[in-house]
């Protein structure tokens, strides 16, 4: 590899811009590069002496105004040494004490997964626009069987949404100028379908689970709404029988071996909610309680179940969220839905409230979800369909009463 310089320029009397060439691999490449003082070193009293380059001299003598500009007002900030992947191990140490394990956790994969092995090894101060829109146009599914289909958007922007709140914090604490992430284009996210029992499959379901080990859990999500991870965490003092209600103060996570497996967490809303049960819910509460008093019986002292949980294992401890979510997908699959997953029940508890006259503010409430306009945007065809009806009804009406009158 050769180099030469083509010439001198000054840039209005500050720094000065020199038209350079490199050879690599036989091919001659131009490009612009400009060099200024940013300081003297205090212990040797010499000039420091920094350099950019750029493809033009305009993009060029562009970048040399800015920086000479803040060495004139005092805001210059010297060029970070470390790599991006130095700047998200730091973040993820130092500014992420206060995020829920689960979402940690989340970070940590994207992170590992997506980021580092495209820019990691890019310093910090010279990422550009370009390059993170490269990575985010380059997303791809981590599950081996589906890495050459499209990958969800929702994913694509988790993986921008991680990297874009890494390097405002980089900005904060001085190391870049501007965020780079800051101009992406993300993927459009079309509307998510929705997938529910019908009014048949609901009774087609609920004979499918008589007599299953998680036989009440389910009819509970189906009756409730709850999350996954939420009826995993249910305790029994949470269950007052007398009033009817749940309530929902926190959630049974799994972080992986390396994060201390399973682990309490506040619900997903960052905030408790009381859940009002219908009676099906409530019967389905008493026959686990009942059927857990019998297996307590049948264990003796083996029996640990030290949190109280309403949903255990035959010996006490907390239930595995894999292991209840593909018992039922066997289920779903013998019924003929195998698409369905776990959260359609959630999905279908919502439907069948919104259908049996049940207002979107208590739906809304009894999910969690952070705002009614959340559920009607996720659950707007059904609300649709109702304020369909409910003009049918109103011509219906109408005409009895004009027959009624002619």
């Amino acid at each position: 590899m050769a180099s030469k310089q083509n010439g001198t320029r000054n840039a209005a009397g500050a720094g000065s811009i020199r038209k350079k060439a490199v050879t690599r691999g036989g091919k001659e490449y131009i490009y612009w590069e400009a060099r200024y003082t940013a300081g003297y070193d205090p212990g040797t009293g010499k000039q420091v002496q920094r350099s950019i380059t750029g493809k033009t001299q305009r993009e060029v003598a562009q970048k040399l105004r800015e920086i000479t500009a803040e060495l004139d007002s005092g805001t210059y900030q010297e060029p970070s040494k470390m790599t991006v992947g130095e700047w998200l191990d730091t973040w993820q140490k130092e500014y992420l004490g206060n995020t829920k394990a689960h979402t940690k956790k989340s970070y940590e994969g994207i992170i590992r997964n997506h980021i580092l092995p495209e820019i990691g090894a890019v310093k910090l101060s010279a990422l550009t626009p370009i390059q993170v829109q490269r990575l985010i146009n380059g997303v791809k599914s981590t599950k081996k069987s589906i890495q050459n289909q499209p990958v969800n958007p929702k994913t694509v922007k988790n993986v921008h949404g991680v990297l874009h709140s890494a390097l405002n914090q980089a900005v904060q604490c001085g190391y870049i100028r501007t965020n780079p992430a800051d101009r992406t284009i993300l993927p459009k996210r079309s509307k998510a379908e929705i997938h529910v029992l019908e009014d048949k499959q609901v009774l087609e379901f609920l004979k499918a689970i008589q007599g299953h080990r998680f036989e009440y859990l389910y009819q509970l999500d189906l009756f409730t709404g709850l999350r996954q991870s939420e009826l995993l965490g249910l305790q029994w003092p949470d269950i007052d029988f007398e009033h009817q209600t749940i309530q929902v103060k926190r959630q049974l996570l799994y972080l992986g071996g390396g994060n201390k497996g399973y682990q309490y967490a506040i619900p997903k809303s960052n905030k408790p909610r009381t859940v009002v049960l219908p009676d099906l819910a409530l019967q389905a509460l008493r026959l686990q309680q009942k059927k857990q008093n019998e297996l307590r019986l049948l264990v003796g002292p083996a029996w640990n179940n030290p949190d109280n949980l309403v949903f255990t294992d035959e010996m006490g401890s907390h239930l595995k969220h894999d292991v209840v979510y593909r018992n039922l997908k066997r289920i779903f699959t013998a019924m003929g839905v195998p698409n369905l997953r776990f959260h359609d029940l959630r999905h279908s508890y919502a439907v069948l409230s919104l259908q049996s006259g049940c207002d979107i503010k208590t739906v809304q409430e009894n999910l969690g979800h952070y705002a009614a306009a959340f559920t009607l945007d996720t659950y707007g065809h059904v609300t649709e369909q109702m304020r369909r009806d409910g003009a049918d009804k109103i011509n219906r009406y109408v005409e009895g009463m004009e027959e009624k009158m002619g």
